[in-house]
Parts: C-alpha cells; structure tokens; sequence
C-alpha cells in the first residue's frame, strides 16, 4: 500500500500550475507595430479643407498704414493717407510724432504704423520710437524692409 502513495505524490508534484505568462512575443509584436506606424506616419497627407465661397461677401477693407521714415541724420519724417485718400507728407521731430500718434489714434483706432528706418540708423533710436509709439497706445507696430 505504501508504494501507490508514493506514486501519486509524485504526480502531483509534477505537475504543478504554470503561473507565468510569455511575453516575449507580445513585445515583438509591438516592436513591429511601432515600426509601421513609423514608416507609415510621414506619408499621410495633411486634411485640405475646402472653404465654401458667398458670393455677396465684401473684402474687409484694411486702413493704409502711417509710415515713419527715420533718416541717416535721425530726422523723422511721416507719410500717410488722409481721409480724402491724398498722400501727406510731414518732417517732424520726436515730440511732434508723439502728438501727431496721439491725435492720430484718437482718429483711427486701428491704424497700424510701420518704422522705415534706413540700415545705417542705430538699433536703439529705432526701438525708441517703436517704445514711444507702443506707449501712446498704438496696438500694431511693424517695420518696413526690402524684400531680396
């Protein structure tokens, strides 16, 4: 009778459970996924989207920006499209810039000003009369350069 225990337990202990889980080829599998979406990702196209047209719809019409010349010599002078659509042009000082923009903004709220500056003027007196502009309010200031 001893004998036939004996077998039995070591059955048993053969076969015991298998609890770990393989993994290895999930991560192969992964491995190759994230290559195809690799290659394949640089190949999609961009959406286009087609805008539909109206045909009533009127361009915004955009204000003519005021131009502030800068000289070599640091002289200042202002071109700019009056009410009528004339073309004026004035030499002024920095003070009177000031309260040409201020009187100017309170005319057109949202005309912007470009600087002309020609390339021999230093940097600094061209940041000082952007700084002078962007402290009387004006909200758009750019500078004018030639295309190459």
């Amino acid at each position: 009778m001893g004998s036939p225990v004996r077998s039995s337990m070591r059955g048993s202990r053969s076969r015991r459970a298998m609890a770990d889980i393989n993994v290895v080829p999930y991560i192969d599998v992964m491995l190759v996924l994230l290559v195809i979406f690799m290659v394949t990702a640089p190949l999609v196209a961009p959406s286009i989207v087609n805008l539909p047209t109206v045909g009533g719809a009127t361009q915004q019409q955009q204000t003519p920006p005021v131009i502030v010349n800068i000289q070599p010599d640091g002289n200042l002078s202002v071109r700019y499209k009056d009410d009528g659509g004339a073309t004026q042009q004035q030499d002024m000082t920095r003070a009177d810039l000031d309260t040409f923009v201020t009187n100017r903004e309170a005319n057109h709220p949202d005309q912007p000003i470009v600087i002309a500056a020609d390339k021999s003027v230093r940097y600094e007196t061209v940041m000082d009369v952007m700084s002078d502009l962007k402290t009387r309010g004006v909200k758009r200031v750019g500078l004018l350069v030639k295309s190459q």
